[in-house]
């Protein structure tokens, strides 16, 4: 008797309990979408002569892919250089966090020739390749945080596709929050 109604009780709070474990982390799906994290005051030069804020854009696709841009790229690329906007996927892991890989590609400024006339002009070309993997939390439905990140950096000469390849970054753990950007008619209200 004992052993049956242990045998009950034990059924009844792993399907009780299951539930709240499947809606929970990154298995439930409810963290796909668009999230910004602000990247304010930033020192453009690095003298302090031009201050700007920019902002990340990470969008998690439900089809298991991601993409995230950075809208400091366009500022000054002739003068600094250029990035692309990062490309790749995403996966759950067993205890609920997110795993996100993207490759992008960094720009450096230079100094090229017209070919109709001659003349020196600016340009941008490629200078690397950064293949960076990211674990994130999901604290809820409209917050995710960066936890862990680490790249692996190629030189324009090699391989980005090669996951082993090029040179492996520092395991980085400064924790960077990203908030969910909701639709919102706000603004059209506002009088």
């Amino acid at each position: 008797m004992f052993k049956t109604m242990l045998i009950t009780l034990t059924g009844l709070i792993v399907f009780a309990v299951m539930p709240a474990l499947a809606d929970s982390g990154c298995k439930n799906g409810k963290f796909v979408g668009s999230y910004t994290r602000p990247n304010a005051n930033f020192d453009v030069f690095g003298d302090g002569s031009v201050i700007h804020s920019y902002a990340f854009q990470l969008n998690l696709h439900g089809d298991g892919t991601a993409t995230e841009y950075w809208t400091g790229y366009p500022d000054y690329m002739v003068t600094l250089g250029t990035g692309s906007e990062s490309r790749g996927s995403w996966t759950c892991r067993r205890d609920g966090t997110l795993v996100v890989t993207m490759i992008l590609a960094g720009y450096a400024a230079v100094e090229a020739t017209d070919f109709n006339t001659g003349n020196p002009t600016a340009d941008v070309a490629l200078s690397f390749t950064s293949r960076a993997t990211y674990l994130f939390t999901i604290n809820d439905e409209n917050t995710i945080t960066r936890v862990q990140s680490r790249s692996r950096n190629y030189t324009s000469a090699q391989d980005p596709t090669d996951p082993t390849g090029g040179t492996l970054g520092p395991l980085r753990t400064t924790s960077l929050v990203y908030t969910r950007l909701s639709a919102s008619d706000a603004d059209l209200l506002a009088p």
